[in-house]
């Protein structure tokens, strides 16, 4: 009875969950890695601002935005692919499945290689050669990569750092809000932003 069982040889199945569970913990693993770096990511941007380099700032809250998007995309496949294995038909699913373990692997492999340590981040504020390198890879890399709406998410994001940061640097502000943009006005800066963003994609591609 025990040796029967012992014997028992291991599914596809049970080979694809076995997957599914290690990329679960490597992906928990790196949110939390991640969630260090994205923190110090932000404190850099607020620290451009203050000195007036909005440039840097921006390049480190899309790097952030980038490594946030690529965990919640495996996140999302990871589940999908849960749900498709506790399928009853998975001989089904079974190709399905094991590409998106494929697909999983190499974003895992993506965000393992944008961990890169509190050393790699502090890169984006340095002012040596090599910082500047790095900083233009980073900017190529990430050109390309990121959807129109997590590049305005990102621009939103400076925004509300940059007032932040005046805030703090001018204490007597008005305690009366500003009016808010109406629909037309923030669809004009998106589009603004867009344009902006190709020009600036246009320049690295020439260069």
């Amino acid at each position: 009875m025990g040796n029967a069982q012992s014997s028992r040889k291991i599914t596809p199945q049970d080979k694809a969950i076995l997957d599914l569970k290690t990329q679960r913990d490597k992906l928990h693993q790196y949110q939390k890695k991640i969630t260090i770096l994205t923190t110090r990511e932000t404190e850099i941007a607020k620290e451009c601002l203050a000195r007036n380099d909005r440039r840097r700032a921006l390049l480190a809250l899309r790097r952030k935005k980038y490594q946030e998007s690529l965990l919640a995309k495996t996140d999302a496949q990871l589940a999908q692919l849960e749900q498709l294995t506790s399928q009853v038909e998975f001989a089904l699913v079974q190709k399905d499945v094991l590409f998106g373990l494929q697909q999983g692997t190499k974003v895992l492999q993506e965000i393992h290689r944008e961990m890169g340590g509190l050393e790699a981040v502090e890169k984006l504020m340095g002012e040596t050669e090599e910082a500047r390198a790095y900083q233009e890879e980073i900017s190529r890399m990430l050109a390309g990569q990121m959807s129109n709406q997590d590049e305005d998410e990102v621009e939103d994001e400076l925004e509300t750092l940059e007032r932040e940061v005046r805030g703090e640097q001018l204490p007597d502000v008005p305690d009366s809000a500003l009016p808010e943009p109406t629909e037309e006005e923030k669809e004009q800066k998106r589009k603004e932003r867009a344009k902006a963003r190709a020009r600036e994609r246009a320049a690295m591609l020439a260069s």
